[in-house]
C-alpha cells in the first residue's frame, strides 16, 4: 500500500507548492515592480504616442494568440492575389514598442534588465509596464495602434517574392484564440484573411520541409492553475499554432536578409550539427526501431514521428542533442563589426532574426527598427547601433533565468502532484540512458523524471516505477524502476 505523508492533503500541499513557487521569485532574483519613473514613463508615452501618418485601418488585421494574453505582438492579414501567376499578399503587423520607449530613459533600462517576459507559475513577469505591454503597445482590437507593418508578395507557392517594413496606424478587427481560430477554419466558416491561412501555412511548412528545416514539435508541458490548485498538462500544438507561426517565421528570415545585405544588425543563429553527432543521433534511431534513413533530411524524419508512439518519444529526447547552441550574433560592418561567416539558423534551414515579439522580447525592437530604416534608405538610428554589442548578453542572461524558471517550476509543481503518493507505482515511458539513471515520462500524472534504473532498460519501453520521495520545497523527486517488459 502507498505510504501517505501525515496530515498532509491535497490542499496543504497546495499551500505548501504556492509558498515554495513564490520563494522561487525571490531565490533566482526574479523581477519585481517596475520602478516609479518606468511606470510614470510608460503612462506619459502611452498618452502622447503619435500615430503614423501611413494609414492602413481600412486592412482587416486579425490576431490570434492564447486566450488569456493581453499583450498581442503580432496582428495578420492575408489576401489571394488576382491573375495568372496567382500568389498572395500578406501583411503582418508588428507592435510598435520603439515609439513607446525612450531609448536610454527608465522603461528602456528596465528592460534591459529584463531581457524577456518571464512566464512564472504563479504569474507572468512582463517585459515593459501595464501601460506599454498591455495598453497603447498591444494590438487589441478595435483600437488604433501604431505598428510596424511587414508587407510580403508571395508565389502560388508561398515563396516570397518581395519583403518591406514600415511603420503604419492599424486597428484589428477580432482577436481570435488558437481554439476559436481552429474551429472556425475546420467547420468552414473561417472569412478574410483567417480562410487563407491554412493554405498559406501549409505552403511554409512544405518549403521549410524542402530547404531542410526542422523542429522537435513536442506536446507542450504546461502548469495550469485550477480550482483545485496547479496541476500539469501535456498539450498537442493545434494546426493553426504551426500555420501561424510560419507567418513568424517568414518574417524573421525576411529581417535577417535585410540586415545581412545591409550590414547591420542581430541574427539568431544555432550551429549545424556535426557529423559525430548526426552519426549518434542516427544510431540511436536505429536502437528504438525507428530508424533515420540515409537520404531522408533530419526535419523531415522528426516530422514524420507518430507522437502516440513510446519509441517516437525516447527519439525526440534524443534528438535534443541536434537543437543545442543557439544564440544572437550582432554585426555592423561600418563600425568595424563584421558579420559572422555562418548566418543559418540550422534549425530553421535559412538566416534568422528575432523580430515579431517587441513585446515580450528585448531584441525584436532593435531589429524592426534596422530593418525599417534600411528598407527606407535611412540611416539607422545611433541608439540602435550603439546598443547592438550588448544583445547577446542580455539575451543570453534573460534566457538562463527563464530556463531556470521554468524547470524550478516545474519541478515543484510535479513533486506537489506526486507528495501523497510515495510509495505507488506508476506506468512509464524510458526516454533516454545515462549509467543507472534513467529519465522517464510518466502515463499520468504528466511528469517526466530522472529515476534510478539498474537493469538498464531500453530507451522506448514501459516500465512501473516506484516513487520513493517526494519534496515539494527543493522539487526532487525520487523514482526506482521496480519492472521492465521482457526482451
Amino acid at each position: 500500500m502507498p505510504t501517505r505523508r501525515p496530515h498532509v492533503t491535497a490542499s496543504a500541499a497546495q499551500t505548501e507548492l504556492a509558498a515554495t513557487l513564490a520563494e522561487l521569485r525571490i531565490s533566482l532574483e526574479l523581477p519585481g515592480d517596475f520602478p516609479e519613473d518606468a511606470v510614470a514613463e510608460a503612462v506619459r508615452a502611452a498618452a502622447h504616442l503619435e500615430l503614423p501618418q501611413h494609414d492602413l485601418t481600412d486592412v482587416e488585421f486579425v490576431t490570434i494568440d492564447p486566450p488569456t494574453a493581453t499583450d498581442l505582438d503580432q496582428a495578420m492579414h492575408i489576401e489571394a492575389l488576382q491573375g495568372p501567376a496567382g500568389g498572395f499578399r500578406v501583411r503582418y503587423a508588428i507592435a510598435d514598442v520603439p515609439a513607446l520607449v525612450s531609448p536610454g530613459g527608465a522603461v528602456d533600462r528596465e528592460a534591459r534588465v529584463r531581457g524577456q517576459t518571464l512566464y512564472a507559475a504563479d504569474g507572468r513577469i512582463p517585459l515593459h509596464p501595464p501601460a506599454i505591454g498591455d495598453g497603447a503597445g498591444s494590438l487589441l482590437p478595435d483600437a488604433l495602434r501604431s505598428a510596424y507593418v511587414w508587407d510580403f508578395t508571395l508565389a502560388a507557392d508561398a515563396a516570397v517574392r518581395s519583403a518591406t517594413v514600415q511603420r503604419a496606424r492599424i486597428r484589428s478587427r477580432a482577436r481570435l484564440s488558437y481554439a476559436e481560430a481552429q474551429r472556425s477554419i475546420d467547420d468552414g466558416t473561417a472569412s478574410g484573411p483567417l480562410a487563407l491561412l491554412k493554405p498559406v501555412g501549409l505552403a511554409r511548412i512544405e518549403l521549410e520541409r524542402r530547404r531542410g528545416g526542422a523542429s522537435l514539435n513536442s506536446p507542450d508541458e504546461e502548469i495550469v492553475l485550477g480550482p483545485d490548485g496547479y496541476t500539469l498538462r501535456r498539450r498537442e500544438p493545434l494546426p493553426v499554432e504551426d500555420w501561424n507561426a510560419q507567418l513568424s517565421l517568414m518574417t524573421g528570415m525576411a529581417a535577417a536578409g535585410i540586415m545581412i545585405a545591409g550590414g547591420v544588425g542581430i541574427l539568431r543563429t544555432m550551429p549545424t550539427p556535426s557529423e559525430d553527432e548526426f552519426a549518434s543521433f542516427r544510431r540511436q534511431t536505429i536502437a528504438l526501431g525507428l530508424p533515420w534513413p540515409e537520404t531522408q533530411p533530419y526535419g523531415e524524419y522528426l516530422r514524420a514521428l507518430d507522437r502516440q508512439n513510446p519509441a517516437a518519444l525516447a527519439v525526440l529526447q534524443a534528438a535534443t542533442s541536434l537543437f543545442r547552441g543557439a544564440g544572437y550574433v550582432a554585426f555592423d560592418t561600418a563600425a568595424g563589426l563584421p558579420a559572422p561567416r555562418d548566418t543559418i539558423q540550422s534549425a530553421i534551414a535559412a538566416p534568422y532574426a528575432h523580430t515579431t515579439a517587441p513585446l515580450r522580447r528585448l531584441v525584436d525592437r532593435w531589429s524592426l527598427v534596422i530593418c525599417a530604416a534600411l528598407c527606407a534608405g535611412d540611416a539607422v538610428p545611433e541608439w540602435a547601433r550603439h546598443g547592438l554589442t550588448e544583445l547577446p548578453s542580455i539575451m543570453a542572461a534573460s534566457a538562463r533565468r527563464a530556463s531556470e524558471l521554468d524547470a524550478a517550476s516545474v519541478n515543484r509543481v510535479e513533486a506537489a502532484l506526486l507528495s501523497d503518493d510515495v510509495g505507488r507505482r506508476f506506468e512509464a515511458t524510458v526516454l533516454s540512458l545515462r549509467g543507472e539513471s534513467a529519465r522517464v515520462q510518466l502515463a499520468s500524472p504528466a511528469v517526466t523524471a530522472e529515476c534510478h534504473a539498474p537493469r538498464h532498460p531500453s530507451p522506448g519501453s514501459r516500465v512501473s516505477v516506484l516513487l520513493l520521495a517526494a519534496d515539494i520545497a527543493s522539487g526532487s523527486v525520487r523514482f526506482e524502476v521496480v519492472e521492465q517488459p521482457a526482451r
